[in-house]
């Protein structure tokens, strides 16, 4: 956890005023009224998608920005200039791409959106589409005692599902993506992003966004961007953060070793986080050793959303992701029995795992293979 929400004062959200059929079991159930005023799922701004924001890599490259950990400006669903997106470097979690938390953060409140409006539906089967196109299925069954509920009980319900979820998809979502840049995607259509997959500060900063959005989505005393913004300035301060030239000069200790190359995207990055938690439910983040201010530092591991809270609830879901991009076909391939009869979705709680083993053992061969080009030099042991 980061921190604990002030919960006392409420804000004043525009009110919608909702006529819905609740469907339990996809059968109908009786209309729910009254819907909370200080419900934020329900504000405008999560009708459409966040703003995009570009990442940059935590090396000392063209494009690099290294921020002061106190000047990190406002935050903006939609578009601000008071907004500073670059790397911080905190002790506990080495480089954090402040562009990352941010926009994980808002998909995160965009998706768990998606999901209230869906479950005050009763829709038993919903898509949404991520930034890269891929199309999200989710095939959701209802507890038995759903059409039972008071109205109140269902929309506190609902609002507690969607808001998990949202979280879980966001981290989800933020995997994908850096699953879709290792096989070679092009956002821009001209330059792979492959050196920019499982850079070492991704994973951990997308999960810290995610972490945040769903504490700003549940916080009634500041308005969602202004949550965002205190919540991501708590966070790296909890994390112990250092100037922007510690930041600088601790990824100039790690040229060589960590990475090679001055301009994106010709970097080759030679040190990645695979860590997404699939193994033992956290991440650690990777720190650079002899940071000056961070002797001794020990990295603070953050908990993955996870799909137990479901089963709890009486809830049980199904993600399915098409992946609808020009790679999808390598990635079919690591995930399907017969590759002439590729399957046509991906499921995370079943293939990240096979891809991911897949992906680890390629940077291997890739490693070895730049080492033995006699370019760069094997670091010592």
């Amino acid at each position: 956890m980061i921190l604990k929400i002030n919960t006392k004062k409420p804000s004043f959200i525009t009110a919608i005023v909702l006529s819905i059929f609740i469907i339990a079991g996809c059968g109908q159930s009786p209309q729910l009224n009254n819907i909370s005023m200080n419900n934020r799922l329900t504000e405008d701004r999560f009708n459409i998608p966040p703003k995009i924001r570009l990442g940059s890599y935590a090396s000392p490259t063209l494009g690099t920005f290294f921020l002061e950990p106190n000047q990190l400006g406002t935050h903006s669903y939609r578009f601000d200039f008071k907004e500073k997106n670059g790397i911080v470097y905190t002790c506990k979690a080495g480089h954090v791409d402040i562009s990352h938390v941010r926009e994980a953060a808002d998909w995160t409140a965009y998706l768990a959106a998606i999901t209230y409006k869906n479950l005050c539906s009763g829709n038993c089967d919903f898509s949404f589409v991520l930034k890269e196109g891929s199309v999200c299925f989710v095939h959701l069954s209802y507890p038995d005692r759903w059409q039972i509920m008071s109205p109140a009980e269902k929309e506190n319900l609902a609002f507690d599902i969607a808001v998990r979820l949202g979280e879980y998809f966001g981290y989800t979502a933020g995997t994908w993506h850096e699953i879709l840049t290792w096989y070679g995607y092009k956002s821009k259509m001209v330059f792979s992003e492959f050196p920019s997959a499982f850079s070492w500060e991704d994973t951990f900063s997308n999960l810290l966004g995610c972490n945040i959005g769903a504490y700003a989505l549940r916080d009634t005393d500041l308005s969602y961007e202004d949550s965002v913004r205190y919540t991501i300035d708590k966070a790296i301060q909890e994390l112990d953060p250092q100037s922007a030239e510690v930041a600088k000069d601790a990824a100039e200790k790690v040229r060589g070793l960590w990475f090679t190359g001055n301009i994106p995207p010709f970097v080759n990055m030679l040190k990645r986080n695979f860590d997404t938690g699939l193994g033992d439910g956290f991440v650690t983040p990777m720190l650079v050793d002899a940071v000056c201010p961070c002797q001794n530092a020990a990295a603070k591991s953050y908990p993955v959303p996870n799909l137990d809270f479901l089963a709890e609830k009486g809830f049980k879901m199904k993600l399915q992701i098409e992946p609808n991009v020009w790679e999808e076909q390598k990635i079919l391939k690591v995930v399907s029995d017969n590759a002439n009869r590729l399957r046509k979705y991906i499921e995370p709680e079943r293939d990240f795992a096979v891809i991911m083993n897949h992906i680890q053992t390629e940077t291997a061969k890739n490693i070895a293979a730049v080492y033995n080009s006699g370019f760069v030099s094997k670091p010592k042991t």
